[in-house]
């Protein structure tokens, strides 16, 4: 239906020419824009009922006093279900160092949170079927969690900022809610985060549509395609000094794997885009020092470039 609402906009209302290159760039944008937010709005809705049970009080909580490995694991599996992208979850990093969270278990959170989140399993879901979905997620965790505990082995807590460990934060009080009132609080977490993302999920649905109509598949496959033993890594070397979450990278990513760019290139891009960037890294300086800081972001970017070459292997 989507699709035949995309065509009749295109090529009647519009009388764009089939096969055009502004025609196909401008159906891909209409299908889409459409369907990713009819499957954000459903999607994070209910997403948003079960979150409102995981306060940041009650992750701290959770978190806290836990085996290394089993924290870790914990720690991966909350990032998606909390809100958080990979700027916004530095605050949260204090806090669990603070009230005692082993370091490997807090950058498991750290990597898992922008990473392998609802957004990001909706829209893979809906533009690649659920095989990819899932197996992204499920990479998604295993990167988040070995990062996570790669980092808790180096034993690296003092590269952490002197005062972040003198930081005295009071444990705050868990407000339960009645089921109802999680019901008001979904539809208003539900309608700020889409006013939030529409920007990103627009821009980042049109470059994928510029890239579907226009962008020459011998240039892309050139220099990122199956033959190419350093693609890979060009990856993510190009998506780390990015900055987008979910809604806006994977609309590019949908319209790069068209253009026949390998599954594994593809998606380890989008996790460097959206696990690394720029503005992270300026936000986690005034927290980590120097050599951890570039640990951090080695370790993550070598799990990410090896997840992408197993998915090339793979799929």
């Amino acid at each position: 239906m989507l699709q035949r609402f995309a065509d009749y906009v295109t090529f009647s209302l519009l009388g764009l020419q089939p096969g055009s290159h502004l025609a196909e760039a401008l159906n891909f944008f209409i299908y889409d824009t459409i369907k990713i937010f009819l499957l954000l709005c459903t999607i994070i809705y209910l997403v948003a009922v079960i979150r409102s049970s995981f306060p940041p009080e009650r992750t701290k909580r959770i978190l806290s006093h836990k085996r290394e490995y089993v924290g870790n694991v914990l720690a991966a599996l909350l990032g998606i279900v909390t809100p958080f992208c990979s700027c916004s979850a530095v605050p949260l990093f204090i806090g669990f160092v603070e009230s005692g969270v082993p370091l490997g278990v807090t950058f498991s959170f750290l990597v898992s949170s922008p990473m392998v989140n609802e957004v990001a399993l909706i829209m893979l879901w809906g533009l690649f079927g659920w095989r990819v979905a899932l197996l992204y997620t499920g990479t998604g965790l295993v990167v988040a969690i070995i990062s996570g505990i790669v980092i808790g082995k180096l034993k690296m807590e003092r590269y952490v900022q002197d005062y972040v460990w003198q930081m005295q934060v009071g444990e705050g009080e868990t407000v339960t809610m009645s089921f109802r009132e999680k019901l008001r609080y979904a539809w208003g977490y539900t309608r700020d985060l889409i006013k939030k993302i529409f920007p990103y999920v627009l821009v980042g649905v049109g470059i994928g549509g510029f890239i579907h109509g226009y962008a020459p598949q011998d240039f892309l496959l050139k220099y990122a395609g199956p033959h190419n033993p350093f693609a890979v890594p060009l990856a993510v070397l190009i998506g780390v000094p990015l900055y987008s979450n979910a809604a806006g990278i994977i609309p590019i990513v949908h319209a790069l794997m068209e253009k026949g760019l390998p599954i594994g290139t593809t998606l380890a891009f989008m996790m460097a885009v959206t696990a690394l960037s720029l503005p992270e890294a300026v936000i986690l300086s005034n927290v980590l020092k120097r050599r951890l800081l570039i640990t951090f972001f080695s370790v993550v970017a070598v799990a990410i470039v090896l997840v992408g070459y197993l998915f090339n292997a793979v799929l």
